[in-house]
């Protein structure tokens, strides 16, 4: 395997660079946004022979590298066509938001072996994407390697349940949710994760992306997905099947189990992850999500059910709205206001173009700053 990772300065990625460590996979292209010096120094680690910054700091890394002989590229075309024309057999686009769908489509063009971290990709894309992933794509995220593997014996399910860990305000109702700052947001309970990633775990928009992801990983209807709150996160996602038999993945959570297996599947190999030691897991708890003090999740749904361009009008105003929360100019409800008011207004696009997928997501972006008055 020659592995191309897409993001690799991020949180996914620096976790993918310890996978290829442990099992001596071979890195030819590395690909990360503005941070040079880290990516300086997985460059001379693991010596890939293309390396990719945003243009901004391009001329930095370019004159750090120098005394090598890897090449460097920046610019929005390098960045698509990167992972399809680096000469690797494997893909891992841990890329954050809509920027990841124009290289997994190229990748998957090119014949490319895709291991998914960017949930963006398939919740504005997925009717783009999915025709072009001929021999499927391999799921990074915790939920849905959880549902992969519990699927590996080939049987059509019945219903899929993504557990969810609730974030750090499981159990709060609206009047508080309105006190919430961003540090408060950022402290999840249980999981290691980029800003945003985390605000979205905070709000409940990131299992309604992951239900939209899982409905076109899987091919199953969005009324077939079911969500519950496991505050635990040992569960890491569960299917039910025509018997209604139930079969679930466990494990501690740590996503480079979940890196690990998208990369090595269906190879069982050693990892850096913890055995799960059931005599100290004292009580694995459910409960229902709360829809009515977190609308976003239900919004999803209902995104879902309309498809074409509305999961990625959705899926615009989420990362906008996230982004003025983070730098203090909209209120922690104001995320769930302006997005499920952008989503509902949008005029649904269906069968839609990457072009049009991209113009809903602007659109909506926009949409938000007006609302917002930023």
């Amino acid at each position: 395997m020659k592995l191309c990772i897409l993001g690799s300065t991020g949180s996914i990625g620096t976790q993918a660079l310890d996978v290829a460590a442990l099992h001596k996979i071979e890195i030819g292209a590395l690909a990360a946004g503005g941070n040079a010096r880290l990516l300086e120094e997985q460059c001379r680690r693991f010596r890939p022979r293309f390396a990719y910054i945003g243009e901004k700091k391009y001329s930095a890394l370019k004159t750090a590298l120098a005394d090598t002989d890897i090449k460097v590229l920046t610019g929005d075309g390098a960045l698509d066509a990167f992972g399809a024309e680096t000469g690797c057999d494997t893909v891992l686009n841990a890329l954050t938001g809509i920027r990841g769908l124009r290289p997994t489509a190229e990748a998957l063009r090119a014949g490319k072996r895709l291991a998914l971290a960017n949930k963006e990709t398939l919740v504005a894309g997925g009717e783009v994407v999915m025709p072009l992933a001929k021999d499927g794509i391999l799921p990074v995220d915790s939920e849905h390697s959880a549902v992969f593997q519990c699927l590996q014996g080939g049987v059509r399910p019945k219903k899929l349940i993504l557990t969810a860990s609730g974030g750090p305000f499981f159990g709060r109702k609206r009047a508080f949710l309105e006190t919430v700052t961003p540090e408060m947001a950022l402290k999840h309970p249980n999981w290691s994760m980029g800003r945003k990633v985390t605000v979205d775990s905070a709000t409940m928009m990131n299992k309604g992306l992951e239900l939209i992801e899982a409905y076109h990983l899987f091919g199953v209807s969005p009324k077939d997905i079911e969500v519950i709150i496991h505050r635990e996160s040992l569960v890491h996602s569960m299917v039910i099947f025509p018997d209604n038999a139930v079969i679930a993945q466990l494990a501690l959570p740590d996503m480079r189990l979940c890196i690990q297996y998208a990369l090595t599947c269906p190879q069982r190999l050693p990892s850096p992850v913890e055995e799960l030691d059931f005599a100290k897991a004292a009580s694995l708890t459910f409960y229902a999500p709360d829809g009515e003090s977190f609308p976003l999740l239900p919004l999803a749904r209902r995104a879902a059910e309309r498809g074409g361009t509305a999961p990625a009008a959705m899926n615009g105003a989420n990362e906008r709205a996230v982004e003025l929360f983070l730098d203090g100019r909209l209120s922690f409800t104001g995320i769930f206001d302006l997005v499920t008011k952008v989503t509902e207004e949008h005029a649904s696009v269906q069968n839609p173009s990457i072009e049009q997928i991209e113009e809903a997501d602007r659109a909506a972006r926009e949409r938000v700053t007006a609302l917002a008055g930023a």
